[in-house]
């Protein structure tokens, strides 16, 4: 078994490591655990890699955070941090939540328990923060439904 570095635990320079792929390649893992450098064609041809490979991982994700947290850019993080949560729900679930979040979509309870939810089922607390805030500043703007 291969031991997992966690984005937290690793030393990250912004100049010497970005771009991560091309600088840091050991530190990217696919969801399913492959090492990054194995998303060849060769290997995609022999069928060692499935779909699933080709997804970003959540740990990808938050390194990129680093990163852009390092250099200043934190809105850029926060991104990234809500976009690794969002790994996690089904793709159905992250489209219905995206029509949502549509002016004059729907209403303030609908926002709060679709924020419930993600925070419930899916630890999702920085996008259920968002969704929170969208219901707010819906309110405030007269777009709720």
């Amino acid at each position: 078994m291969v031991a997992v570095t966690l984005p937290d635990q690793v030393e990250l320079d912004p100049r010497r490591d970005y771009p991560l792929a091309a600088h840091r390649p050991e530190l990217l893992r696919t969801p399913t655990g492959k090492p990054i450098d194995e998303l060849t064609m060769e290997a995609v041809l022999s069928g060692d890699v499935a779909a699933e490979d080709l997804r970003i991982s959540p740990d990808t994700l938050r390194l990129q955070a680093r990163i852009a947290e390092q250099v200043g850019r934190t809105q850029l993080a926060r991104n990234f941090r809500r976009a690794a949560e969002l790994t996690a729900l089904p793709d159905d679930l992250v489209l219905s939540i995206y029509n949502s979040l549509r002016p004059n979509a729907s209403t303030k309870q609908q926002l709060t328990d679709i924020a419930d939810r993600l925070e419930r089922e899916y630890s999702a607390t920085l996008c259920a923060e968002l969704v929170r805030e969208a219901a707010d500043v819906y309110e405030r703007r007269d777009i709720l439904a």
